[in-house]
């Protein structure tokens, strides 16, 4: 009787694990760079990163993929399969590691200026949306945050509004000149410096 105990128990178990990796979601992480090529035929895109990684994307058309995207920035990107834009500065929308990298959407930045500071935070208000941040010669540099900021954080890309980093985190972020202050477009807090 114990033996056919341990069976259904063993077989439960099996099912689990297999439910488990079934409702397993991708994370969407982001990073920033220039579009050097899109390859509609091999459903590519490559990309000339900010942060020196590999930049070929595969498209995730066609992909059965359960992804985790924060529906404010998915909102304001643009699905990978539909950008056509060479050339453009742009936050790239991903899931993956290394060279095995899919692209879910994408968010022209614009046309510029930008500025790229990378830094410590020194100070992050939450509720007057800034950060400052200090850099390596010790010069420190603040930036307003807005709803269309973009946070990449171990846990993912997330609206910049829901950014929380802590004093002496290590940041990179793209910004641009507002009405005389700069306003962070990309924050990467998954950053080691």
């Amino acid at each position: 009787m114990s033996r056919a105990l341990l069976r259904i128990v063993l077989l439960a178990g099996c099912f689990s694990l297999v439910s488990l990796a079934a409702t397993a979601q991708e994370v969407v992480h982001a990073l920033t760079g220039i579009v050097n090529n899109i390859n509609s035929a091999a459903k590519t895109i490559a990309v000339i990163t900010d942060d020196g990684s590999d930049g070929i994307f595969q498209d995730m058309t066609g992909s059965r993929t359960s992804i985790e995207f924060d529906k404010n920035i998915r909102t304001e990107a643009t699905a990978a399969d539909e950008f056509k834009k060479k050339g453009a500065r742009v936050i790239v929308f991903y899931y993956g590691a290394g060279d095995v990298r899919t692209v879910v959407a994408i968010k022209s930045l614009g046309e510029g200026p930008f500025t790229k500071d990378s830094g410590t935070v020194v100070k992050f208000d939450k509720k007057e949306h800034s950060l400052t941040i200090k850099d390596s010669s010790g010069a420190i540099e603040s930036f307003k945050i807005t709803s269309s900021t973009v946070a990449d954080t171990d846990a993912g890309a997330a609206e910049g509004l829901k950014f929380d980093p802590h004093k002496g985190e290590s940041v990179r972020v793209i910004a641009t000149q507002t009405d005389g202050s700069l306003t962070a477009l990309f924050i990467n807090g998954a950053l080691a410096l």
